[in-house]
């Protein structure tokens, strides 16, 4: 089968940094679109990034100019860099990304989710 596995969440200071990571692995095939969502508490999740296998990218208006998602198609993996963190910004946040298995079924994949806490 076919997972996604975070990493890098944690708390850190208003105006920090942190980088997410999220590795696919499995029996994969292909790879389309991978992107990051987040949900605050008592709000619906988000578009945060999302980047093609091709490279281009796309952003939430509220993270243009701190945030920069990449891929490393190689090793199936996505990251987003946030810098500049706001208080705003807390959240659980979410892998995605749609995966082509070797049996050739298409599918939307999650990842279990990481916390990102910004303090003030």
């Amino acid at each position: 089968q076919v997972q996604l596995v975070e990493s890098g969440g944690g708390l850190v200071q208003a105006g920090g940094s942190l980088n997410l990571s999220c590795a696919a692995s499995g029996r994969i095939f292909s790879i389309g679109n991978m992107g990051w969502y987040r949900q605050a508490p008592g709000k619906q999740r988000e578009l945060v990034a999302v980047i093609t296998s091709g490279g281009v990218t796309n952003y939430a208006d509220s993270v243009k100019g701190r945030f920069t998602i990449s891929r490393d198609n190689a090793k199936n993996t996505v990251y987003l860099q946030m810098n500049s963190l706001k208080p705003e910004d807390t959240g659980v946040y979410y892998c995605n990304a749609y995966i082509l298995s070797l049996s050739r079924v298409g599918y939307n994949y999650w990842g279990q989710g990481t916390q990102v806490t910004v303090s003030s």
